[in-house]
């Protein structure tokens, strides 16, 4: 028999920053302008002035830290759904939240155009809050149990009736053009007042996840178990939707309507560290901040000085990905 050599958890923690690190740096060097290492530093230490470091200071860095609180943000909110419904193909794209939330996007375009970005972001918590509401109502079975399988039906047919919503309301608004701007996904135009809106609120979604992080390594085993442990299922329920809410209201209100990271990021992180979800969370925090950035800055190169959606990059790596989890019957890949 060979024996099994296991990694320490402390090295994969360090690998998982350097990683992080590394792809912020790529992000902000790569791109139509062309920017060195020199430059980011000196618009990071203030130590120098010139066209370069505007670029970096106004456009790159809170595009790029934008991308990393959505990516953390999609990353954490499924794994704690993929944990809460013990549902390997949950999603807040696939089951409903980020349809909800756009949908709640465009109705608030079309009824108050006078808006301000933090009425659009709070539209944006109700919508995902409504979606996940129904989806838990479509799909909940008797004694209050989520079957996986009504949970993922549930979230397609909600997601199919908010986006139909959102075509109605963008049609009879004639609000087609501004409601794509945001379903199509993309950092452009990312500033550092919105990052200090959604921050803090990224901030708490991403705190509940990790303090529940216990509880919900226990009820992702089963019910039973959770109940025989003495956790109140209803409470921490609650508490972690409220999370998902968060973290998907503030995302959707940033990037736009965005499927797939938060289905993919938990399955390799699980892949990585484990089925304990107190590693699991925040190394979905980290790896999907590495993979918004990468996707990001793939946007940008593809077909320089052009944008490519990040919606279209994201769909290209996440399909392929949902296909072959629903292949392997939900489980973990890699």
């Amino acid at each position: 028999m060979t024996k099994k050599t296991t990694i320490p958890m402390a090295y994969k923690w360090v690998a998982g920053i350097v990683l992080l690190a590394g792809m912020f740096v790529l992000s902000i060097t790569l791109g139509a302008a062309n920017i060195s290492i020199q430059d980011v530093w000196s618009a990071i230490t203030f130590t120098n002035t010139n066209a370069k470091i505007l670029v970096i200071q106004e456009i790159r860095l809170p595009r790029e830290i934008g991308a990393a609180l959505v990516g953390a943000a999609f990353g954490v909110a499924g794994a704690v759904m993929q944990g809460v419904t013990r549902n390997p193909l949950a999603d807040p794209g696939l089951l409903g939240l980020t349809a909800g939330a756009t949908a709640a996007l465009a109705i608030s375009l079309a009824f108050f155009p006078q808006l301000n970005y933090v009425g659009m972001m709070i539209a944006c918590f109700i919508g995902a809050a409504l979606g996940s509401i129904l989806v838990i109502i479509l799909s909940a079975s008797g004694r209050g149990k989520l079957s996986p399988l009504r949970v993922v039906l549930a979230g397609a047919a909600i997601s199919i009736f908010l986006s139909a919503i959102t075509e109605a309301v963008a049609l009879s608004f004639k609000l087609s053009k501004n409601v794509s701007m945001w379903t199509s996904g993309g950092l452009i135009g990312t500033n550092w007042k919105q990052l200090a809106l959604i921050s803090p609120v990224i901030g708490v979604g991403i705190l509940i996840a990790i303090i529940l992080s216990k509880q919900l390594t226990i009820l992702s085993l089963s019910e039973e178990v959770a109940v025989g442990l003495g956790q109140k299922l209803t409470q921490i329920r609650a508490l972690m939707f409220f999370a998902v809410i968060l973290l998907t209201g503030a995302s959707v209100a940033l990037v736009g309507n965005l499927a797939f990271v938060g289905l993919m990021i938990p399955h390799i992180v699980r892949r990585v560290v484990g089925t304990d979800y107190r590693y699991i969370v925040p190394m979905s925090a980290i790896f999907g901040a590495s993979f918004m950035m990468l996707a990001d800055t793939i946007g940008r190169l593809i077909n320089a000085p052009y944008e490519t959606s990040i919606v279209a990059i994201v769909a290209v790596l996440g399909l392929p990905f949902f296909l072959y989890v629903v292949h392997k019957g939900g489980k973990s890949i890699l």
